[in-house]
């Protein structure tokens, strides 16, 4: 199947950034969210990224017009009638994520796929929201979208082979180095390592054996990581890992997934990391 026209819903640092490198990749986008003030702010956000590469001279103000041009802005699913692709970059809340699959599929034409960007839900879940299954995938960029090179895509149970196939095209004309995870397992690839690393990393604060700050210091000094595992779930947010390693534990059942109780605390202070000013470190 030929993809010319990508619908992407969640206006947010992830989904605006997917719009954006598909535009840039020059793939007609529609940009939705559920208010069309959370879509302007993901514009101004291309915009003053792309204003940067301009200064650098890796874009022209010419090409900046034209992506931009190439960007509708809607709420809802509206425009989402004729795209060829739709990617779902909404909040990291499974009911949420299966009705508006339930809606792609009554609004999308037959032939568009589906996929999610989610960073660690059941692709098979969304797919069963859908009568076309096989047309459902993930496919998970890494934040930001503009600059991380990686592309997760995940089969769900009735996946297709085409449209793997379809997405990895995809991918790899935005640039993107792909990889496919051949079975529908919570957190897929990175983020079952990453929550790993990241929840030891807090059992060691609160077991009194380091500081968050010296912690990321040997872990970036010692493993050469560009950001420490702390400074990483601020930049994330403190909200998504929770949620994340919540639906873990419901999943695996396994007590090294259960979200600690300084993370716990850090939710209930409203402290989600750098998007609000203040996580493990204040901003």
């Amino acid at each position: 199947m030929s993809i010319s026209k990508i619908g992407v819903l969640g206006a947010g640092a992830m989904g605006g950034g997917i719009a954006m490198v598909a535009a840039q990749t020059g793939y007609d986008v529609v940009l939705n969210d559920v208010e069309i003030s959370f879509v302007d702010s993901a514009v101004k956000r291309m915009e003053a990224f792309m204003d940067k590469s301009i200064e650098k001279g890796r874009l022209t103000a010419e090409q900046k017009a034209e992506n931009l041009a190439r960007i509708t802005r809607g709420t809802g699913l509206s425009g989402f009638e004729d795209v060829d692709l739709v990617i779902e970059a909404i909040i990291e809340d499974l009911d949420l994520k299966k009705k508006a699959f339930s809606d792609f599929d009554q609004v999308c034409k037959p032939e568009a796929l589906l996929a999610s960007n989610t960073s660690s839900m059941s692709i098979t879940i969304l797919a069963s929201a859908t009568k076309r299954p096989q047309q459902v995938a993930g496919m998970h960029f890494f934040n930001p979208p503009a600059l991380m090179k990686l592309v997760e895509l995940i089969r769900g149970y009735a996946t297709s082979d085409e449209t793997l196939t379809t997405l990895s095209d995809v991918a790899k004309k935005m640039g993107k180095v792909t990889v496919e995870v051949k079975k529908d397992s919570p957190g897929f690839i990175v983020n079952r390592v990453m929550m790993a690393q990241a929840l030891e990393a807090v059992r060691l604060v609160e077991e009194g054996v380091a500081t968050p700050e010296d912690i990321d210091t040997a872990i970036k000094a010692g493993l050469n990581w560009p950001m420490g595992p702390f400074e990483l779930q601020d930049f994330t947010g403190i909200d998504v890992n929770y949620y994340v390693a919540q639906y873990f534990y419901d999943e695996f059942k396994e007590q090294r997934w259960n979200p600690p109780q300084a993370m716990k605390a850090l939710m209930r202070a409203g402290r989600m990391g750098r998007k609000n000013g203040a996580g493990w470190f204040d901003y």
